[in-house]
């Protein structure tokens, strides 16, 4: 579903951003949906239904052995895991194993590493959930 913030604002006699606060608070991810937000003169405020993906324990498992930190080989080992376990496409790894390299990390190793596991975690983080195709 998508809704435009003004005329909902309209609506509800408020402004925009006490819109986008509700509507965030009371579709969450947690209770199945993802909230998109833009705005702006064409702002909106998109609802999408999502699912688990099937493989759901296998992305909660990835996310704890990957801690604070995590080194570029042990990264593209959870990543082609997940691709022998079939939980996500070639496409899908090969986007993650060229986000994970080093070369895009110009910091001391202890950071780059820190980064590296955020940015993993959020990945994976992202696939464990799949918009419903209504």
């Amino acid at each position: 579903m998508e809704i435009k913030r003004s005329e909902l604002a309209k609506q509800f006699q408020c402004v925009p951003s006490q819109i986008n606060y509700v509507i965030s608070t009371r579709f969450t991810l947690e209770k199945g949906y993802i909230v998109e937000s833009k705005r702006g003169g064409g702002g909106y405020i998109r609802i999408t239904k999502v699912e688990s993906h099937e493989d759901i324990a296998l992305f909660e498992h990835m996310c704890q052995l990957i801690g604070n930190k995590i080194d570029q080989q042990t990264a593209q080992n959870i990543v082609f895991r997940l691709y022998e376990e079939e939980a996500i496409t070639r496409r899908e790894a090969n986007l993650m194993m060229s986000a994970l390299d080093r070369a895009h990390y110009k910091s001391t190793v202890a950071h780059r590493d820190e980064i590296r596991a955020n940015v993993l975690k959020a990945m994976i983080e992202t696939l464990k959930y799949k918009e419903n195709e209504t």
